[in-house]
């Protein structure tokens, strides 16, 4: 079964599935010891990698390289990766989708946001006209075998959400994202204006859109959340309070409690147990994933990285 195909079984199945956002491999492998999605997050990875804000400074072969490391970690988790507006040109997008699908991505998110581009619950986003949008999204499905993609619209204005949402619930993308949608209401309009097509909700703290549990998104026709930044936020306040603490205490590290505290000999328990999980088979992958990737080799798929 290849990762397109079993993300997707997991998004079809009842319920809401979570993936995580992760921004190194270090979130990536807390991440995994609690849940089996992760979202490779465009905020955290601007954040992490570069030191910048998510406004479009991402290099498409830096993304790829660190979802090739992901996956050489974690073979057995979903993996959905943020890449924008596909990195501007639809053919780099697509070159980019057959690389991700070739190293083992389970799915892509494609928005429809114009250069330059915003954080999905910040101000000033601009969209693309439609008809150019759209172009590039079938371009993009046209070249996936089967990865999932996600047709995004970062919209603003509530007739031309509804516009693009119906449009895009048209294409053969796999599930739609309304992203900064603002209240319970808003949800369950886009949620009737898709269809029967899978929708996904975006949820960031201190963001547009309201908190929601994934017992209430299940009831609303949810099928899928991102949390794209609860690692990179709790990092952000617990290194901020670890160092202010230090500080305090004049450059005396605090006493590791060795049963339940984070020193060297968890923190290297964490890490062993990547180890341990590369590759025994691409642990319940089967060759059809392999067959996928290598269609894509003898089609010179290239990753660039």
């Amino acid at each position: 079964m290849t990762y397109g195909k079993k993300l997707r079984e997991q998004i079809t199945a009842p319920g809401t599935t979570p993936l995580i956002g992760v921004y190194d491999m270090y979130s990536a492998s807390i991440a995994a010891e609690h849940y089996d999605g992760m979202f490779v997050s465009g905020f955290g990875f601007a954040a992490s990698y570069y030191g910048l804000p998510d406004i479009g400074f991402i290099a498409w072969p830096d993304m790829v390289a660190f979802v090739q490391r992901l996956r050489g970690a974690f073979p057995t988790h979903h993996l959905l990766v943020d890449i924008d507006d596909g990195y501007v040109d639809p053919e780099v997008a697509c070159h980019v989708v057959e690389g991700l699908e070739r190293i083992g991505a389970s799915g892509v998110i494609l928005e429809d946001q114009k250069r330059p581009r915003r954080c999905g619950h910040a101000d000033g986003k601009q969209v693309l006209p439609l008809d150019e949008y759209l172009a590039k999204l079938e371009k993009v499905l046209a070249t996936r075998h089967d990865l999932v993609v996600v047709a995004r619209t970062d919209a603003t204005d509530e007739a031309d959400i509804l516009r693009r949402a119906k449009a895009l619930a048209a294409t053969d993308a796999d599930v739609i994202l309304v992203d900064g949608i603002r209240s319970v209401e808003w949800i369950r309009t886009v949620r009737e204006a898709v269809g029967g097509k899978p929708l996904l909700f975006n949820q960031i703290a201190g963001g547009k859109s309201p908190r929601l549990s994934l017992g209430e998104l299940s009831e609303l026709g949810v099928d899928v959340a991102i949390y794209s930044t609860p690692c990179l936020f709790a990092a952000h306040e617990a290194m901020d309070s670890a160092l202010a603490e230090l500080k305090r205490a004049d450059g005396r590290l605090p006493v590791v409690d060795t049963a339940r505290g984070i020193g060297v000999q968890a923190s290297t328990r964490l890490l062993e147990r990547n180890m341990a999980h590369r590759r025994p088979e691409r642990a319940g992958v089967s060759a059809d994933a392999d067959a996928g990737a290598d269609a894509g080799a003898s089609a010179g798929v290239g990753v660039g990285v």
